[in-house]
C-alpha cells in the first residue's frame, strides 16, 4: 500500500503511496529509520480507514497531506519543534550529520576552534531566533578585544569565524533545520594594517641590524621571508647533503619547484607525476566549494623528474609520492619535524615552514616575467591581495630597472 525511500539529495526518508488512482510522494523530514517506519504505519492506517469508510476526506485539505498526517490533519496539532533551536544545537547537529570524509581533518579542527569562540561570546543556549545583525556586530566588537600571544585578534580571524557561522547556518537551512538566513550582513570590522611585502633574507637582516625590533616584529619579518631562485637552489642543495630520512630531500625539491601547499605535498600520489608528459597533478581542497577535491597541473622541472625517478625506485611500496620507507603516508607532524630538523643550525634555520617555498615560487616566477595567468594556474586560486604581495622584483632587479630609467 505504501513504501519508504530515501531522497538522495537530502538523505531524508519519504513515503510513496497511491490513493484513488493517483500516486503521491511526500517527505517525512527525518533521517531516522525508526521514525520513518512509524510514519509509514500511520500512512497505511489512514489508507485503511479511508478504504473502509471509517473517516471522510475533508474537502478543504490536500489529500496527500491528510493521509501522511494519519487522517488527523484537522486536529491542528502544533508542528514538532526542530532539533536546532540554539547556537549549541546548530553546531552539534552540523557535526553529527556532516558526511564522513567531506572535509579534511585540519579543516574540521579549524571549524571546531571557531565554534569554541562563537559559543564563548554568543553563549551556547542563545536561541537562533535571537541572533541578529546587532548581536553579530557585538560579537565582532567583543572578539576584537581578545588577545592571543600579546596581540589583539585580527579582523581576518574574526571574518573567518563568521564565515564558518554563515556556512553552517546555510547548511542548516538547506537541511530544513532552520528557516531564516544567517544574519551576517552589513557588519563593520576593525581596520587592520596591510600585510608587509615579502622580503629577502638580506633585507630582513639589515632591518634587524638597525636595532629597535621587538620579538613580535622580528617574527613578523621572518614570516614575510621569500628566497631568491639562487637561495632556493642553495637551500635544496644543503638538504641533499644533510643526513636525514630518505623522503626529506624529495619533499624539499617538490615544495621548492612547484609551490605546492603542505597538505598538497602530503596528498600527492605516485601516479600524479607524469614523467613522460613532464607534469605534476596537484590534488587541492581549498579552491572549490562545490567539489571535495579539485585538481591543477604544474610543469615538472628536470630536478623534480630526476629526484623522484630515483626516489620511487628506492621506495616502490605504497601509493603516496612522499611516504615513509614502508610506504605509509606522512603525517603533518612528521613532515614539520623533518623540515625543521633538516635546516636546524644552518643558514636556513629561519625558514620556518613550507609556505616560504610557496611565496618564493610565486615571487620568482613573477620576477622572471611569467604571465600572471600562468602563475595563477600553477599556484591555484589566489586573492588579489596575495598577488600584490608577491608581484614584485628582487631588490637587485629593481635597482637595475631604475638605473636603466635614469642613466647618469
Amino acid at each position: 500500500m505504501a513504501s519508504l525511500e530515501i531522497d538522495p539529495a537530502s538523505g531524508r526518508y519519504r513515503v510513496r503511496f497511491r490513493y484513488a488512482g493517483q500516486e503521491y510522494k511526500r517527505s517525512l523530514r527525518t533521517k531516522s529509520r525508526p521514525v520513518a517506519t512509524a510514519s509509514l504505519g500511520q500512512v497505511e492506517e489512514a489508507l485503511r480507514m479511508l478504504a473502509m469508510g471509517m473517516v471522510e476526506l475533508p474537502s478543504d485539505v490536500d489529500e496527500g497531506t491528510f493521509i501522511v498526517s494519519g487522517a488527523r490533519v484537522r486536529q491542528q496539532k502544533k508542528p514538532p519543534l526542530s532539533a536546532v533551536q540554539t547556537l549549541e544545537d546548530l553546531f552539534r547537529v552540523y557535526q553529527e550529520e556532516l558526511p564522513v570524509g567531506s572535509k579534511e581533518e585540519r579543516t574540521l579542527a579549524g571549524e571546531r576552534l571557531h565554534f569554541k569562540h562563537l559559543l564563548r561570546h554568543l553563549k551556547p543556549k542563545t536561541k537562533l531566533s535571537a541572533i541578529n545583525s546587532r548581536e553579530i556586530q557585538r560579537y565582532v566588537d567583543s572578539r576584537s578585544k581578545d588577545r592571543f600571544h600579546n596581540r589583539t585578534i585580527s579582523p581576518d580571524t574574526i571574518k573567518k569565524e563568521l564565515t564558518t557561522l554563515r556556512l553552517v547556518w546555510n547548511w542548516a537551512k538547506r537541511q530544513e533545520h532552520v528557516e531564516s538566513l544567517p544574519p551576517i550582513n552589513h557588519i563593520i570590522y576593525p581596520k587592520r594594517d596591510e600585510k608587509s611585502p615579502f622580503l629577502t633574507m638580506p633585507e630582513i637582516k639589515r632591518l634587524l641590524d638597525r636595532g629597535g625590533v621587538s620579538q613580535r616584529q622580528e617574527a613578523s619579518l621572518w614570516e614575510s621571508l621569500y628566497l631568491t631562485r639562487l637561495e632556493v637552489d642553495r637551500l635544496v642543495d644543503h638538504v641533499s647533503k644533510r643526513p636525514t630520512a630518505a623522503f626529506v630531500y624529495p619533499m624539499f625539491v617538490l615544495a621548492a619547484h612547484t609551490g605546492m601547499r603542505r597538505s598538497e605535498l602530503l596528498r600527492a600520489e605516485k601516479s600524479d607525476l607524469d614523467f613522460d608528459g613532464r607534469t605534476i597533478l596537484v590534488r587541492e581542497k581549498k579552491r572549490s566549494r562545490k567539489h571535495a577535491l579539485s585538481f591543477r597541473r604544474v610543469p615538472m622541472t628536470t630536478l623534480v623528474g630526476r629526484t623522484f625517478k630515483s626516489w620511487f625506485a628506492a621506495c616502490s611500496v605504497g601509493k603516496h609520492a612522499l611516504c615513509r620507507i614502508d610506504g605509509q603516508p606522512l603525517a603533518v607532524d612528521t613532515a614539520d619535524y623533518h623540515f625543521s630538523a633538516a635546516l636546524e643550525g644552518s643558514t636556513w634555520e629561519k625558514v620556518r615552514g613550507f609556505h616560504v617555498f610557496r611565496h618564493s615560487f610565486a615571487s620568482n616566477a613573477t620576477a622572471e616575467g611569467i604571465d600572471q595567468r600562468m602563475i595563477d594556474s600553477w599556484m591555484g586560486h589566489q586573492t588579489e591581495e596575495m598577488r600584490q604581495r608577491y608581484r614584485h622584483l628582487a631588490p637587485s632587479q629593481q635597482q637595475a630597472a631604475i638605473d636603466t630609467l635614469f642613466r647618469s
